[in-house]
């Protein structure tokens, strides 16, 4: 009797966790449903009387949601592959040579994840205002791509750990370099690692905000986090427009985390258990 209870339990936790982490979601897709009028409606409405996709084709319409997506698309994808390309190749080094400051290059990647962000916006924008960089996608590809390298490194590293060394050096052995053997050997055993990596960086870039704000403000070069923001308003905050941009914001992600799940569940539990 005790095991039927046990899973019953289990199955009624379970359902209860995810109907309170679902809620959100769902709350924030009805409202971009609603009519303005309804959406400060008290009591609250949990399923609106009209449907509408009226938040949807004002923030189509008036903004230019279309040109902050590609934005946003562009330089996550560019700064998310610069990502993995570096960090492959610094992971690959720490994990299979020891040199005198190894410990202190793993210690100081360790201590810049301990840093909050936001701490060095003010020097890094006095750089990029001497680089003229200043509204530029390079400035926010260099930005995203330097706070990545060391989190994708320590990530990356442990996959290497875990491939023998001697699958290279039979590489080596037939005539490969060095380099080609990574390339044509160890990274194809080691793609679930690569992939969770790349979609990581993604997802961090995709959703960066403050780095953003600070070094663009041209409305042609604004990304999907900069314009979200617009709509909080000194006084109000239109709701509605802001649930239907957040709504399509997360689409890219959910279908890129639909793609690749597998990938990243095997990723991510392969290389947790060596660091």
């Amino acid at each position: 009797m005790k095991r039927p209870l046990q899973k019953a339990l289990k199955v009624v936790f379970l359902t209860l966790y995810l109907m309170v982490m679902a809620f959100p979601l769902y709350w924030i897709v009805i409202t971009s449903l609603k009519p303005q009028k309804e959406i400060f409606s008290f009591p609250l409405h949990y399923w609106p009387s009209q449907l509408t996709l009226q938040n949807y084709i004002n923030i189509i319409k008036i903004s230019k949601f279309h040109i902050y997506i590609a934005n946003s698309l562009l330089i996550s994808l560019s700064a998310a592959a610069i990502v993995v390309c570096i960090a492959v190749l610094s992971a690959y080094v720490l994990a299979r040579f020891r040199f005198r400051s190894h410990r202190h290059v793993m210690l100081g990647f360790f201590l810049t994840q301990m840093l909050p962000g936001f701490v060095a916006l003010a020097p890094l924008y006095l750089l990029m205002s001497k680089l003229g960089l200043i509204n530029s996608r390079i400035s926010l590809v260099l930005m995203y791509t330097v706070g990545l390298i060391p989190f994708s490194t320590i990530l990356l590293k442990g996959f290497f750990e875990r491939i023998p060394s001697s699958l290279e050096e039979a590489a080596m052995i037939d005539g490969c370099s060095r380099m080609s053997a990574l390339i044509r050997v160890i990274m194809p055993v080691m793609l679930n690692g690569i992939s969770a990596t790349f979609i990581f960086a993604f997802v961090q870039n995709w959703n960066e905000l403050f780095m953003a704000v600070m070094f663009i403000d041209d409305e042609s070069m604004k990304t999907l986090p900069v314009a979200m923001n617009s709509f909080v308003m000194k006084f109000d905050v239109d709701w509605g427009a802001m649930s239907a941009g957040t709504v399509l914001s997360v689409v890219p992600t959910i279908a890129l985390f639909a793609v690749a799940q597998r990938f990243i569940v095997d990723g991510l539990t392969q290389g947790a258990v060596k660091g």
